[in-house]
């Protein structure tokens, strides 16, 4: 894989427009979490958790954190009051959170989409699953 988006010529994923296009929709930040929390739970099922609000007679349920486990890593994204995005990072050991980190939502992104790229070498399945996310 090539993070550094210099090619989609051996049918690898170009990082740098996916990371481009998940910017563009976190001008809205509602859209961008749906889409995003769609895509992931289609992808990866069984590593992505998304948590939503709203009560049991409330229409809408949107979309208020998404939560993604990925090897040693785990990944947070969660909407805060007034329309911000909270970002962590997280480095993990059999369940145990030994650093974590907040960063900024691009950063985020980019550490995302390497581990995702990291995981996709070694298995055939991860690899499946991250085209799957970036399409």
């Amino acid at each position: 894989m090539c993070p550094e988006g210099d090619g989609d010529m051996a049918g690898e994923p170009d990082f740098d427009l996916v990371s481009a296009s998940l910017r563009a929709d976190a001008a809205d930040l509602g859209t961008f979490l749906e889409v995003l929390a769609g895509k992931m739970e289609a992808a990866l099922p069984g590593a992505v958790e998304v948590r939503r609000s709203g009560g049991l007679f409330r229409k809408e349920h949107p979309v208020r954190e998404i939560l993604l486990s990925l090897g040693e890593w785990q990944f947070r994204l969660a909407a805060r009051p007034g329309g911000e995005l909270r970002a962590e990072r997280a480095h993990t050991v059999r369940g145990i959170a030994l650093s974590s980190e907040q960063m900024e939502v691009d950063a985020w992104l980019e550490a995302l989409l390497q581990a995702l790229a990291a995981h996709a070498k070694s298995s055939a399945t991860a690899a499946e699953s991250l085209h799957r996310l970036l399409s």
